[in-house]
C-alpha cells in the first residue's frame, strides 16, 4: 500500500438518538484539515515516595476539522440546530437556528486521502461529539473559514478508530 497524501473528501454522518442508527452523510465541503489525536488520562498510585503503579482511563481521540466554507446542513451535524427552507425560486431562503436548548448530536466522521500507489486511505471515527469550538471569519479580501473541534469516542463494539488502506479508490460510502 502506498503513502497517504492531501485530504480529497470527509464526510459525517449523524447517529440518531437512542437507537444508534445511521443517518445520511452530509459532506463537509472544500475540506482542508482532518487531524486527529489518541490521548487517554492514567491515575498513578503512588507509595513509599514512588509511583507504584497506573492504570489508564480508556482512550479517546481530539480532532479537529477546517473547511473553506460550510453547508448549513453540516452545521446541523456539528453544532445540532435546525435549517428552515422557504420560498422558491429566487426567492428561496435557507435559515440555520440555533438556539441554548438545542444539544449537541453524536456523528461519525470519515475523511479519505489519496494514496501515491494509485489507492486511499481513509480514517473513521465512529462516534464523535463537537465538544470545542464551532467557528468561522469572515474577513475582507479572504474567503470563509470554518474549523471545529471535539471528542471520539468509541462506539458499541469498542471500536475508537479506523486506518483502512485500499489498493484503489474507494468513495466514502453514502449510506
Amino acid at each position: 500500500m502506498g503513502i497517504p497524501f492531501g485530504l480529497r473528501d470527509v464526510k459525517m454522518t449523524p447517529i440518531t438518538p437512542g437507537t444508534g442508527a445511521f443517518g445520511t452523510p452530509v459532506d463537509l465541503p472544500n475540506s482542508r484539515t482532518f487531524s486527529f489525536e489518541e490521548t487517554e488520562d492514567f491515575q498513578e498510585l503512588r507509595g513509599d515516595d514512588k509511583v507504584v503503579a497506573t492504570r489508564g482511563q480508556g482512550a479517546s481521540v481530539s480532532w479537529e476539522l477546517e473547511s473553506g466554507g460550510i453547508s448549513l446542513e453540516a452545521l446541523v451535524v456539528l453544532n445540532g440546530g435546525t435549517v428552515v427552507v422557504s420560498g422558491t425560486g429566487p426567492t428561496a431562503k435557507k435559515t440555520y437556528t440555533k438556539k441554548v436548548t438545542d444539544q449537541r448530536p453524536e456523528f461519525k466522521i470519515e475523511g479519505q486521502a489519496l494514496s501515491e500507489s494509485g489507492g486511499d486511505f481513509h480514517l473513521v471515527l465512529p462516534r464523535c461529539k463537537t465538544n470545542g469550538s464551532v467557528s468561522g471569519e469572515l474577513g475582507d479580501g479572504a474567503f470563509w473559514l470554518t474549523s471545529a473541534s471535539g471528542i471520539g469516542m468509541a462506539d458499541s463494539s469498542d471500536k475508537l478508530y479506523d486506518f483502512v488502506e485500499n489498493s484503489s479508490i474507494t468513495p466514502i460510502p453514502v449510506i
